[in-house]
């Protein structure tokens, strides 16, 4: 397994136990999200990639080990503080009934206000900045219970930048989205990384996805992180077949560059996996008068179309 990337880390996790009553999920776990890239974190189901990130977050109290922020304890820090440095999108996020999308997103800047001052023009700037960079705008006065899947994400992420941290955490953020909303919302996050710095972690189910937008990949399995580093270095096919329990070849994505995880296909007999084309160069095609490639059927009057007993045409 890669060490963890430690250098450069202001969130990280020490001997990080975590556990559900009786149940340990995460077992002694190490882990490093480095400062200004972004952090998928992947794994089959139930492997405690969502419950670590809760972790990160302070949703769950460690049953052993520690979280660190900045090099101190998250567990003993005041919640304002770290509401101040770590935002966090759970996975199925619920908002109130009826509120606006604007309404929303200012929600975002409670961890800055007093009960002195309600709202400033800081809180302001950083609503209609945070609206403006996730395209939200237009939805300011609509109901969030009115907007399609992948603009209800946007919105969520809106509420998460106007905190204005610099650590973003994202559980699942494309749950239920297809894939037009998926890409959105994920080039919404690169964008956010490229363009602010902003340090990302997130948990994503899709392991091609997460070979495209993750700078620093970590695969977990049983609690515990199997791999983690670039994602040239760390997708291959031995690993998904470890892991997820997948046959698959590993190819460069067309467009990126990145791993692309092609799944075998063990319900193909042999023979129908490798057309003519695809034969080896060693291996010369038929290319005689009597066997044309590619030919059509031959369906000229003296041959009659197979007809079925109903009297239609197998056509």
């Amino acid at each position: 397994m890669t060490a963890p990337a430690e250098t450069g880390a202001r969130l990280s996790a020490r001997e990080l136990t975590l556990a559900y009553e009786d149940r340990t999920v995460v077992h002694a776990l190490d882990l490093a999200i480095p400062d200004g890239r972004v952090t998928v974190i992947v794994g089959p189901n139930a492997c405690g990639k969502s419950t670590t990130l809760r972790a990160l977050g302070r949703l769950l109290k460690p049953r052993g080990g520690a979280v660190l922020l900045d090099g101190e304890e998250l567990a003993k820090l005041p919640t304002r503080r770290i509401a101040q440095r770590i935002g966090l999108l759970p996975q199925t996020p619920v908002a109130p009934e009826a509120i606006t999308v604007a309404d929303l997103v200012a929600r975002g800047r409670q961890p800055h206000q007093r009960w002195w001052q309600q709202w400033s023009d800081a809180d302001e700037r950083a609503v209609t900045e945070a609206m403006e960079r996730t395209d939200v705008t237009a939805l300011a006065e609509r109901s969030v219970d009115e907007l399609s899947g992948g603009q209800r994400q946007r919105v969520w992420i809106a509420m998460a930048l106007a905190q204005e941290t610099e650590l973003l955490l994202l559980d699942e953020p494309t749950t239920y989205l297809d894939i037009a909303h998926q890409v959105e919302v994920l080039d919404l996050v690169r964008q956010l990384n490229h363009d602010r710095g902003r340090t990302v972690a997130v948990v994503l189910h899709d392991l091609n996805q997460a070979a495209r937008y993750a700078d620093h990949l970590v695969a977990m399995k049983q609690g515990r992180v199997v791999a983690e580093g670039a994602p040239a270095d760390v997708v291959t096919a031995e690993l998904v077949r470890d892991v997820f329990g997948l046959e698959c070849v590993v190819v460069p994505d067309p467009v990126t560059g990145s791993p692309l995880v092609v799944p075998a296909a063990p319900w193909q007999a042999p023979a129908e996996r490798e057309s003519p084309r695809d034969a080896s160069p060693d291996t010369p095609l038929d290319t005689s008068p009597g066997t044309p490639l590619d030919a059509p059927p031959d369906t000229s009057p003296d041959t009659p179309l197979d007809v079925p007993h109903d009297g239609r045409s197998s056509s």
